[in-house]
């Protein structure tokens, strides 16, 4: 159907299932150079040479009924326990503001009073994301960090950064703050507090005729998008989808909203070239997986997807989206699709050996608490594994530190083990407690 006819907790919540360590290393341990990133090739074409011909391909129906999961509620399905997660979690004894210093009494009493949590889950209206927005625990844009004294906190760690969501995206609105100046939303993967002018709500009968549309899905990284007045709306976004309109030879003529007046939709058209978007899903080969592997990962590492950035998880959630591979949004949960292969009471030597053996490249995740990598296969009888990592933890004169390296990268399982500094206990491969191939 074309679109325009028809239409005039702490664990759960950040990106990785637990925090990314920060860093309090010394200059001299930043002299130091990580061997694997020297001894093997930080270029995806070195790792999909191996991988046959014949691919995983999946059903764009199963990736739609996830995309658009909060649309076919009627209601918030998380409980007011699950939402107020972290005013139970963060308090002045443990919780430090901007200027590093702990937050006052008055900061907790005042946010408690703007979140309005009587209202919960009594509006339950069907919404759109205008552009990429950072979705919160708090209603606030201030930062929430434990004691910045200590290795693996302060920046850039907010724990009241729940998850970034982006443009035109479908959500759920459970209630206005306070002063109305935020919205708690559900998404797909994610919840929390967004800024009110951010979304426009979308009746229901539209979002019906939203989801039946035939779809584009983007496969380019920030590319500006324009309505049809040459009007800059947002940028692109792996794995976004807009309803087709129209098709001519090289572009798409798509739907897109933003707002009319407050909170209300205007509906768009935007032309799209078939360099940035494709229809329907793409098939997963090897000229496909590094055209979105490319894109993913020009980035840095980004807490929560801060700074339109991507953290381990998310990295690997937007890579499979194009393939309408859906994961989940943290570690914890990503390691939990498809076929899971325990590695618990395992030794190092036992967990390679079954990696090797029944790992598939690109579609296996390795997973220890905190963090989620993908296995891409073997290169020189070693696994190589692409991870988007914010450091590696050291040990010094028994005081904990972190070498930083804040990007995705190609490394082995014992990543900085060349370091004089490094910490073997902490290793990747010491922690490891599953792997699961999430197309089995």
């Amino acid at each position: 159907m074309k679109f325009f006819y028809l239409l005039p907790i702490i664990i759960i919540f950040s990106g990785c299932s637990v925090k990314q360590e920060h860093v309090h290393n010394s200059i001299d341990q930043q002299k130091e150079t990580v061997s694997d990133l020297l001894r093997f090739d930080q270029d995806i074409t070195s790792y999909v040479k191996a991988l046959s011909k014949e691919r995983y391909i999946s059903s764009l129906e199963k990736y739609e009924k996830e995309y658009f999961s909060v649309w076919e509620k009627d209601k918030i399905t998380i409980s007011l326990d699950d939402a107020m997660w972290a005013y139970k979690v963060f308090d002045v004894k443990n919780s430090y503001g901007e200027n590093l210093q702990l937050l006052q009494k008055s900061f907790f009493q005042n946010i408690y009073l703007r979140s309005n949590f009587e209202k919960f889950a009594t509006l339950n209206k069907r919404a759109i994301t205008l552009k990429r927005v950072n979705i919160r625990a708090f209603p606030t844009e201030k930062p929430l960090f434990m004691d910045p004294q200590k290795a693996g906190e302060g920046f850039p760690f907010d724990y009241l950064q729940n998850s970034s969501i982006a443009a035109n995206k479908p959500v759920l609105v459970s209630h206005y703050s306070k002063e109305r100046e935020w919205v708690f939303i559900q998404s797909s993967f994610a919840y929390g507090w967004v800024k009110a002018d951010d979304i426009v709500f979308i009746p229901k009968k539209y979002t019906e005729l939203y989801k039946r549309s035939q779809k584009e899905i983007i496969i380019k990284e920030g590319v500006a998008i324009y309505n049809e007045k040459g009007n800059f709306l947002f940028r692109s976004r792996i794995g976004m989808m807009f309803p087709e309109i129209a098709e001519d030879k090289d572009t798409y003529k798509v739907l897109t909203i933003s707002d009319y007046k407050i909170n209300q939709p205007y509906y768009c058209r935007s032309k799209l070239s078939k360099d940035i978007a494709h229809h329907g899903i793409l098939e997963f080969n090897k000229k496909n997986i590094i055209t979105i592997f490319r894109e993913v990962s020009n980035v840095k590492y980004g807490w929560g997807g801060m700074y339109g950035q991507r953290d381990c998880s998310s990295i690997l959630r937007d890579f499979f989206a194009p393939f309408g591979v859906w994961l989940p949004r943290n570690s914890y949960k990503q390691s939990k699709v498809g076929r899971i292969i325990s590695l618990k009471e395992l030794n190092n030597k036992e967990k390679l050996d079954i990696i090797k053996e029944k790992g598939v490249p690109f579609e296996t995740l390795l997973y220890k608490r905190g963090h989620i990598l993908l296995y891409v296969g073997m290169k020189d009888d070693t696994v190589i594994v692409f991870h988007n990592v914010w450091g590696i933890k050291t040990k010094e004169d028994n005081k904990e530190g972190r070498y930083i390296l804040g990007k995705p990268v190609f490394s082995t399982l014992e990543i900085g083990s060349n370091l004089r500094s490094y910490d073997q206990n902490a290793s990747i491969l010491s922690q490891l407690q599953s792997m699961n191939i999430i197309t089995q």
